[in-house]
């Protein structure tokens, strides 16, 4: 397993196999089963496979959340390579992404970005697609793949990599889940034992949220009902979205594919989840 911490190595180990396709899995560290995950199935499709690790600052809109992020760069270099010790890993510095000015580039996003998680997180995904697209450019991937956890992130990566036409696919995969159900985040490890093992209220409410509910307005209620039997848990919102447009939806049933999305905040930390509910 080879790590490059600077720009000009990473782009000349790429150019030594230039012809092999490559796959790229960016993270934030504190690396988990879900991220690993994602390295597996790069591992089944690719042939230069790379880890990108960097907690970018622009996609933080919270001083605070940025410096409790947690950071364990050793074991996440550990876990990389119990999984192959062929995989290339880019471990840049905040000076090495933005050598000038920390700040986000700007993209139209088709207001994609101010509602759900960009209103409760401004400048969010402006950050995320101003490091993506920096790694994108880096490391000339071919397949770049990302979890389903961050749906809205997926959805808007999808959005702008077919709006400007950007050579990469873009492959999604399922999220992976805690014994409990609690959807598998870094932020996870912040909670006290106690609460995180609470947590998994969230993930068996959805579940049958999709069973017994015909409706978004029911859904909407039984959350409610739900998360008031967890008062240490805060509902930031919850929505049915259409998977194509990502509007808002009611009658779900109506649409060939949809969505159930999801936000919590417990002892500081966010929570996000999503279910399918047509299938």
């Amino acid at each position: 397993m080879l790590v490059f911490k600077t720009i000009l190595n990473t782009k000349k180990q790429r150019r030594k196999y230039n012809g092999n396709k490559c796959g790229l899995i960016p993270t934030m560290g504190s690396l988990h089963k879900g991220h690993l995950s994602l390295i597996e199935k790069a591992l089944k499709k690719d042939d230069d496979i790379w880890v990108s690790i960097f907690i970018n600052p622009t996609q933080f809109n919270c001083e605070k959340d940025l410096k409790k992020y947690p950071k364990n760069f050793d074991e996440d270099l550990k876990k990389i390579k119990s999984i192959s010790n062929k995989i290339n890993v880019f471990l840049p510095t905040e000076s090495e992404i933005y050598p000038k000015k920390i700040e986000s580039s700007k993209f139209n996003m088709n207001n994609l970005n101010n509602i759900f998680e960009g209103t409760h997180r401004p400048g969010h995904f402006e950050g995320v697609l101003t490091v993506v697209s920096k790694l994108f450019k880096i490391i000339n991937p071919n397949n770049a793949y990302f979890g389903e956890k961050d749906f809205q992130q997926l959805f808007i990566i999808k959005n702008w990599q077919k709006y400007k036409s950007i050579p990469v696919n873009i492959i999604a995969s399922p999220t992976i889940r805690e014994k409990n159900g609690l959807a598998m985040s870094s932020r996870n490890c912040l909670l006290s034992k106690s609460i995180r093992n609470e947590a998994g209220f969230i993930f068996k409410s959805l579940s049958e949220c999709k069973k017994i509910c015909s409706n978004g307005n029911e859904i909407k209620q039984k959350l409610l009902e739900d998360f008031n039997k967890h008062m240490a848990f805060k509902l930031n919102y919850v929505a049915c979205i259409d998977t194509n447009s990502f509007l808002e939806i009611n009658e779900f049933k109506k649409f060939k594919e949809s969505r159930l999305l999801i936000s919590a905040s417990v002892e500081g930390v966010r929570l996000i989840d999503n279910i399918a509910l047509n299938n």
